[in-house]
């Protein structure tokens, strides 16, 4: 494969990101020096001041142990509020509920909703289907703990980015299939869906050279699997992409940047969504790579962030 060389096609203003978050190839020896990396952020005061936070520990699936669920609710409102299942990025081996308590707190505090964000397991320690299993433990907490925690069971969405977003995608479509309740819609940013992206032929030379590439990817695929990915019998709550059949899944929102890994798999994936009849809310934003959102300054970045605000606004209003 020829080296994918796309710098003139970023955004400029995103060209100051990849000076502090320069691409590091992961693998198991530098892992868990990342992991103990904990990303630095300032708490908005206001923010802090019209939210409440409680980490529940919840039962895990199968005897596996406790989950802990960060539990994000908006101060002096009596009725019960639509909630945000959220699920973390970090390829499947890095991440956090904690690192995103800022965000999660200025959007709960915005929109006037709760947030729950579960700590699943990470790999390569667990397999599939430990993630998404740990995940729908902690929904099916959050649905029979409703009443106790002032949340509308019926207006529950879930949300990821990147590897979290692949795990709401996967939660969807069992929580589809096991019918036991029934997600109002699924917010999807930059996911990763289809660990065939790894062995495939790539369809264009710009995707995938910064923050996660090719070789992440197979890495975190391959973390999670136990197995090299592309193989014939990978599940479809481990790689969504895999699903034959999209009907029945909620309205989905879908963002993701043109010179992400992920460009191709998510627009294919909202190409099958909308053919099998699931409203969808697709959008690409030009010169953008993964996690461009997390620019504070980059009007790109801004953009996208209120794109995604909005669309949860409405859905949380449906």
């Amino acid at each position: 494969m020829p080296k994918i060389d796309s710098v003139h096609l970023v955004d400029p203003e995103l060209l100051s990101l990849l000076d502090v978050w320069p691409t590091v190839e992961i693998n198991a020896d530098i892992l868990p020096g990342l992991r103990a990396i904990t990303p630095a952020y300032a708490l908005d005061p206001a923010d802090q001041a019209e939210t409440d936070l409680a980490v529940h520990s919840v039962d895990g699936p199968n005897g596996s142990g406790k989950l802990d669920v960060w539990f994000y609710r908006p101060h002096g409102i009596a009725e019960p509020l639509p909630t945000l299942f959220h699920i973390h990025g970090g390829g499947f081996v890095l991440g956090d509920a904690a690192h995103l308590e800022q965000i999660h707190r200025r959007i709960s505090a915005r929109l006037k909703c709760c947030i729950a964000s579960v700590n699943y397991r990470l790999a390569p320690e667990t397999r599939h289907p430990g993630q998404v299993e740990d995940c729908y433990a902690a929904l099916a907490w959050l649905f029979s703990q409703a009443a106790n925690l002032g949340v509308d069971g019926a207006s529950i969405g879930v949300v990821g980015e990147s590897a979290g977003g692949g795990l709401a995608a996967a939660l969807a479509l069992l929580v589809r299939d096991r019918a036991e309740f029934t997600l109002k819609f699924q917010h999807l940013i930059y996911p990763m869906l289809d660990d065939r992206t790894c062995v495939d032929q790539p369809t264009h030379n710009y995707a995938g050279e910064y923050i996660w590439t090719p070789a992440n990817n197979t890495f975190g695929w391959a973390s999670i699997l136990g197995s090299l990915p592309g193989g014939p019998d990978v599940s479809i709550y481990a790689a969504p992409a895999r699903a034959t059949d999209l009907s029945g899944l909620p309205p989905t929102f879908l963002a993701v940047g043109a010179l992400d890994l992920f460009i191709d798999e998510n627009i294919e994936y909202g190409r099958r969504l909308i053919r099998a009849g699931v409203p969808v809310e697709l959008h690409v934003y030009p010169g953008c790579f993964h996690a461009f959102d997390v620019s504070p300054t980059a009007a790109v970045s801004n953009r996208m962030r209120q794109d995604s605000l909005n669309a949860l606004a409405r859905a949380l209003a449906r």
